[in-house]
């Protein structure tokens, strides 16, 4: 029976409560007047029930979509602004003992290059990073007791946080690992984690199991209920995602929002992030094998939903989606993008030595300086900034502030000093040029007057190289 304050799997995700949701969305689908009166509610910037939700995804009505679009927009820039938040995925391991049959890393693949990176690889490998401007990552690995023990990552979290190169410095490392217990969720928040991240990839249970035939994720219970036990384990933010394509969307669509609101209803905080990705062709794995894939419209109208339902938490769109997809969506909520990755264990430093070890193709292979320009040349601040994280604005407290929208006032003045700090340090001419007239109109479009002159002492400092601020 369906009950978001279960801590049972089967019961927060409840199959027959999906059911029976995507057979009201269906009778629904044509209610143009109940359709009407979900848009004017999620405009009151409250969000939506994953049934609700499911009214809007069935809705064909090009008027109404238009409209979700819009409002997605809208929502974005009520909570967020016109921020974008910069990050890199960090492969350390594809070691795994999963039988997971749509991920190349799976344990039967023997053609793959199985590599393991040592801790001064991953020194080489986050000076690559630096060097590009990236402060935030977001570290991967396989699931593998023996290779990938938990004292592994949390070395190489050490690692990451110790290097300094020029003017580089690695501010924030999420972590995006296997299901685990609830000490070892204690350990990784002790090593100051950023964000916990782990892609349900179905919700569907029966799709579940057979997708993962053997290993320990085949364990749909231990694996959906992994959030319960990192909150218990202290880490005040975590990140949800389905992986589109492996299931019917509009199953998963209905899960993940259910998983938003079992968290919110347990522990007063839903997800910080929410990820999006559709699975797309790697070594040993052919998404066309999967029958369930989405079309890029249907896709971008999942992100326009999931800001208007669930309007406080971050959206990320990663390189496995193309320049062109990116361009779209990026207007219909998205508030996180990855830059310049490499989904292959060693591929920052040695492209070369790695390239038979990427988890899955990337669709957008620009720069990051690319990718920057891009996106303030469509009005969009690409943010750099970890300030929340490191002044503790995480959890509640941070949830606090964006669903008063109050958070704005710590993020834009920081998204500017980041901003600032990538233009002097790694900037292309042309990338400078657009950002210190983009720093110049947005520092004139703060609101607070004391915010702003503080941003602009900040600013100050940050010329004269004096770095250490939190805002």
């Amino acid at each position: 029976m369906y009950n978001p304050k279960s801590l049972k799997a089967e019961e927060f995700i409840d199959h027959n409560e999906i059911m029976e949701t995507l057979k009201y969305a269906d009778e629904n689908k044509d209610n143009l007047e109940l359709i009407d009166s979900l848009l004017d509610k999620a405009a009151q910037l409250k969000g939506l029930t994953h049934r609700e939700a499911s009214v809007l995804l069935a809705c064909e009505d090009e008027e109404r979509i238009n409209k979700m679009f819009a409002l997605a927009e809208q929502i974005k820039k009520d909570f967020y602004g016109n921020r974008i938040v910069m990050f890199a995925p960090l492969y350390l391991s594809n070691y795994c003992v999963n039988g997971c049959v749509y991920c190349p890393y799976h344990i039967k693949n023997k053609h793959i290059c199985r590599k393991k990176l040592t801790q001064e690889e991953i020194k080489r490998e986050v000076i690559a990073l630096q060097d590009m401007g990236h402060k935030r990552l977001a570290i991967e690995a396989g699931e593998d007791p023996v290779n990938n023990p938990i004292e592994y990552i949390l070395e190489s979290i050490k690692t990451i946080y110790s290097i300094k190169h020029k003017n580089g410095a690695i501010r924030r490392v999420n972590v995006n690992i296997a299901a685990t217990t609830v000490e070892n969720y204690r350990k990784l928040k002790e090593a100051g984690i950023g964000t916990y991240i782990l892609f349900q990839e179905t919700y569907h249970k029966e799709s579940y199991e057979k997708l993962h035939p053997t290993g320990p994720k085949h364990n749909y219970a231990y694996h959906t209920e992994a959030m319960d036990r990192a909150m218990e384990g202290g880490i005040d933010d975590v990140g949800l995602g389905v992986l589109f394509g492996l299931e019917l969307y509009r199953y998963e669509f209905a899960g993940l929002l259910m998983h938003a609101e079992h968290l919110e209803a347990v522990h007063g905080v839903g997800p910080h992030t929410i990820s999006v990705p559709r699975i797309k062709r790697a070594d040993d794995i052919d998404p066309d094998v999967f029958d369930n894939g989405i079309s890029d419209e249907i896709f971008g109208k999942i992100c326009a939903l999931i800001r208007i339902c669930v309007p406080y938490t971050g959206m990320i769109i990663s390189t496995r989606e193309s320049e062109e997809v990116r361009n779209k969506v990026i207007h219909y909520g998205v508030s996180q993008i990855s830059g310049a990755s490499k989904t292959s264990v060693g591929g920052y430093a040695d492209e070369d030595e790695a390239e038979n070890s990427e988890q899955f193709d990337v669709s957008d292979h620009r720069t990051l300086d690319e990718v920057v320009n891009w996106l303030m040349r469509n009005d969009y601040i690409p943010s750099f900034c970890t300030a929340c994280y490191r002044e503790g604005r995480t959890g509640d407290r941070f949830m606090t502030l964006c669903k008063n929208r109050q958070i704005q006032n710590c993020c834009h003045p920081n998204a500017l000093m980041t901003l600032k700090e990538y233009l002097m340090d790694y900037a292309s001419d042309d990338t400078k040029a657009i950002g210190e007239k983009m720093i110049e109109k947005e520092l004139n479009n703060i609101p607070n007057e004391k915010v702003r002159q503080i941003c602009k002492e900040h600013l100050v400092d940050i010329e004269n190289n004096k770095r250490d601020f939190r805002f």
